[in-house]
């Protein structure tokens, strides 16, 4: 086996699978399917629009589907409709496909679906598993104070980000990096891992390494009220929180019931110094012209 002939579908939705399949296209590994989440409204009009994965396979002429859910994609997967969608192949069957690469998808899906390639389903998750399984690695490792964090890819099974460990590559965190800075670092460092990795599969070179699961650690879905901020908290802790949530929700405080989003601080002298701040309503403004208004 080798690029050429690894038949493989593509999961994921948003920019990091966009960006992920950009490395892959650049290294000549092209999926034969791409499956992404169903357009949904977006914008201050709310109009439909289609996922950057999406828009990446309709550039890259690849069949995509865009199932509803498990059970409506094992039933296009099981019916006629397949053999149109990927351009009037077989129905999809266990030795069609040899893997699936799930980035980012947004569900979780059936053990039925991650086995049906013939080598299972693989990963990448921005953690060092087992540490910091679940929705929001990046996000935990900033908040948290890490100064290491990393990038694996991971056989998948039914169980969130549990399964066995294929490749491992750690990184040191900038004491002053947020999470977009430090996602487009690992956005390349997986999509790197990733071409390796696959070089491995296509050789049968892929060693196996069980997670320890007393060491696994979780991380929730972040909600946008995880964004507010005691001022008179720890310094680093504000500051950690500031650096996490930049890009979402934010934080922010309220003054006179109005939410004061927090747009540029810094930690200097063991001080959380705000610099701007986006009064609600309003236009961004220097935190010392916001405090002599208020």
């Amino acid at each position: 086996m080798n690029k050429k002939n690894l038949n493989f579908i593509f999961f994921g939705t948003p920019d990091v699978a966009s960006e992920t399949l950009e490395i892959l296209k650049q290294n000549g590994y092209l999926p034969k399917l791409i499956i992404t989440s169903p357009d949904a409204k977006s914008g201050r009009g709310l109009q439909m629009q289609s996922s950057t994965v999406a828009i990446f396979a309709e550039k890259n002429n690849i069949s995509c589907l865009k199932p509803e859910n498990n059970t409506e994609l094992l039933s296009v997967f099981s019916s006629k409709e397949l053999s149109l969608a990927v351009r009037n192949e077989k129905k999809l069957k266990k030795v069609l496909y040899d893997l699936s690469i799930v980035v980012a998808y947004g569900k979780i899906l059936s053990e039925e679906i991650l086995n049906m390639p013939k080598l299972g389903s693989i990963n990448i998750h921005y953690s060092l598993l087992p540490k910091y399984r679940g929705a929001s690695p990046l996000e935990s490792t900033i908040l948290n104070g890490d100064t290491e964090t990393g990038v694996t890819i991971q056989k998948m099974k039914l169980k969130m980000d549990s399964g066995p460990i294929i490749a491992v590559e750690k990184v040191a965190i900038y004491p002053t990096e947020k999470t977009p800075e430090l996602k487009n670092r690992l956005i390349k460092i997986g999509g790197e891992l990733l071409i390796q990795t696959l070089e491995k599969i296509t050789k049968g070179k892929i060693k196996l390494i069980q997670q320890n699961e007393k060491e696994a650690t979780f991380c929730k879905k972040i909600k946008k009220e995880d964004g507010l901020i005691n001022l008179n908290d720890n310094a680093i802790k504000n500051y950690n929180k500031f650096r996490a949530y930049f890009s979402w929700p934010r934080t922010f405080f309220f003054q006179k019931e109005k939410r004061i989003i927090i747009t540029d601080a810094i930690l200097e002298n063991g001080e959380f110094i705000i610099k701007k701040v986006l009064p609600e309503g309003k236009k961004e403004i220097l935190w010392e012209e916001f405090k002599k208004q208020n």
